[in-house]
């Protein structure tokens, strides 16, 4: 951690943002002190501190960070000024040439023409950039460099590798403190990491980059996930629809998907000399349900539902996890229905996402996503209407919008929600569009009141997104510590002695009549050892047997997080688990009537 001390200040003259862009340069151009000849990438400023990309002949290490911070210091130590320097096209390119910086050339040729070209320097050093910069580095200011990555230049797995150095920078200690506490935090819970140590799931190359597969304990998670949520779309009027995998390429062109979103989808294959097509949603499919009969108004609105396994083509370099796969399941619905109904249904799935995510603990800010400027498809008039219709529903709920500009799908625009996990950080999550254009595109219809045929409105809409994702984020959410009623296993049984497992192994026949899913640890070995195994796996709740408690028919009864224990009749711990269970609760107590 480096500090910088200077005659004193206004705090903070700068926003943070500048700061990091600005020790991002000081961070490069002690890289160029201490390793000639690199060549530079993009050094950009991102969400919680900075990074730039290298091209290094060797690579490089932690104690290399360690040096590169004592330049750092070093250069900043003579409080050296921040100079912006306004030159030609030309001139740039020549220069940079010179230099031998051909990842600078590259950079300088996507400036747009209309755009000034700067470039931004502190002692004999100087980047191409558009800034901005604090004036200088005469101030006091705090920064940490964290970690070392790879990544190829522009993302694309074809270019060059370079390394990647990730730091941060605040103006104030005890913020940047605050924030090393909290990535501590961060990797704790990392769902990669937890994965290992619960047994949730694996990745496994033999299988290929981005497919999970789900151990017994997170498909146990999974199972219950999916419960409430089938639970859920029951009681609001949703039917289920299953839809193949794989579909001829022409639907997709019908769709638009091949035209608008044709590089995330699998190479064709060929079957019966047509080519195919895994599906990388699932929203065709329930069009051609749609079409396989002529519609009523009576029936609208139609909603169906399906959990619904797609396959993208996600680059190499941004697969993550469970976070960014390749195949995975949406949570995916579709509503047909009538222009007077739409309103309303926007307004049910409003209320929905509302449920789902408070039932999970999430908190979450919605936005309304407009028409991209380019890959769309309608006309201005559609869109207009449709974004109109998201308006309206989300007034009607009093649900709040933030403009997102552009951000909508190719076909429509749509409210995306933000949900917060317990550490402050925000996941993209719900989506629902509004859609005029693909029931147009696939000339759907129902007979209207009026006798004529109508072009009903299709509304896209998914709750969790993908299961994947949701559940990788629900580890990290949790900790790995997850409420009763997810638990792979729910209570753990340990007898203090052989001679007590008979109580426990009745005990444990009692809990999976009752459904609840119990580990019975009767197998040879002490019982502390045993204790430390079922804290180990997070089990939320510890019985523990003895004499005492086969006379009396009781239980010790420990709760995840605690050393202490409280005897109570079996009877009374069943139904304060059973309780836990079925309301869903988040935390191991009972909420209070």
């Amino acid at each position: 951690m480096s500090e910088f001390q200077a005659s004193p200040q206004v705090e903070e003259p700068f926003p943070l943002e500048t700061l990091r862009h600005s020790v991002a340069h000081l961070m490069a151009s002690a890289v160029g002190r201490l390793f000639p000849g690199v060549q530079y990438g993009f050094g950009p400023c991102i969400e919680h501190g900075f990074y730039y990309d290298f091209a290094l002949e060797e690579p490089l290490t932690d104690k290399d960070l360690r040096r590169i911070e004592k330049e750092m210091r070093k250069i900043a130590g003579r409080k050296p000024e921040i100079a912006r320097e306004v030159t030609t096209r030309e001139d740039a390119r020549e220069r940079l040439s010179a230099q031998g910086q051909t990842f600078k050339v590259e950079a300088l040729d996507l400036i747009p023409e209309d755009e000034e070209i700067s470039f931004y320097g502190h002692g004999e050093w100087a980047d191409l950039c558009e800034g901005p910069h604090i004036d200088d580095f005469g101030q006091t200011f705090h920064f940490k460099l964290l970690s070392l990555a790879g990544a190829y230049w522009r993302g694309d797995e074809t270019r060059p590798m370079m390394q990647r150095i990730y730091g941060t920078a605040f103006w104030k200690r005890a913020e940047l403190d605050a924030h090393l506490e909290w990535l501590e935090e961060v990797k704790k819970r990392d769902h990669r990491k937890l994965g290992t140590e619960l047994d949730l799931f694996s990745l496994h190359a033999e299988a290929g980059a981005g497919f999970v597969f789900w151990h017994p304990n997170l498909a146990t998670v999974r199972r219950e996930v999916e419960n409430f949520w089938w639970e859920e779309h029951t009681r609001r009027g949703y039917d289920p629809v299953y839809t193949p995998h794989i579909s001829r390429e022409t639907l997709f062109a019908v769709s638009g998907h091949l035209e608008n979103y044709g590089e995330m989808m699998y190479a064709p294959m060929e079957l019966d000399a047509q080519p195919y097509r895994v599906k990388p949603m699932n929203c065709p499919g329930h069009i051609l349900i749609y079409q396989n009969r002529g519609r009523s108004y009576r029936e609208l609105p139609l909603r169906w539902a399906e959990l619904g396994t797609v396959y993208r083509y996600e680059r190499s370099g941004v697969v993550h996890g469970m976070m960014r796969v390749r195949g995975f399941t949406q949570d995916d619905a579709h509503i047909f229905c009538t222009p007077e109904q739409l309103a309303d249904e926007i307004a049910g799935v409003c209320d929905l996402v509302d449920k789902v995510m408070r039932t999970f603990g999430f908190e979450y800010t919605a936005y309304l996503a407009t028409r991209p400027e380019d890959k769309t498809i309608g006309d201005d008039d559609i869109w207009e209407r449709a974004t109109e219709a998201l308006r309206q529903a989300a007034q009607k709920v009093d649900l709040p919008l933030v403009l997102d500009e552009g951000g909508g799908a190719f076909y429509g625009p749509k409210i995306d929600y933000k949900i917060r996990d317990a550490l402050g950080r925000e996941w993209q999550n719900s989506t629902i569009q509004c859609d005029f254009n693909l029931p147009e595109r696939f000339d759907l219809s129902y007979a209207a009141k009026d006798g004529h045929a109508h072009r009903p409105i299709m509304v896209h809409r998914a709750i969790l997104g993908s299961l994947e994702r949701f559940v990788g984020g629900l580890i990290e959410h949790y900790g790995g510590k997850f409420p009763v009623w997810l638990a792979p296993k729910q209570v753990a049984l340990i007898p203090i002695r052989e001679e007590h497992s008979d109580y426990c192994r009745e005990l444990e026949g009692e809990l999976r009549r009752e459904l609840i899913r119990v580990d019975c640890m009767d197998e040879p070995g002490h019982m502390n050892k045993k204790i430390k195994q079922a804290q180990h796996a997070q089990v939320p709740f510890m019985l523990i047997a003895g004499e005492r408690e086969v006379a009396e028919r009781t239980v010790a009864v420990r709760r995840r997080g605690t050393r202490d224990q409280e005897t109570m009749p079996f009877a009374q711990f069943l139904e304060l688990v059973r309780d836990l269970r079925d309301s869903r609760a988040l935390e191991l107590e009972p909420t209070p009537a």
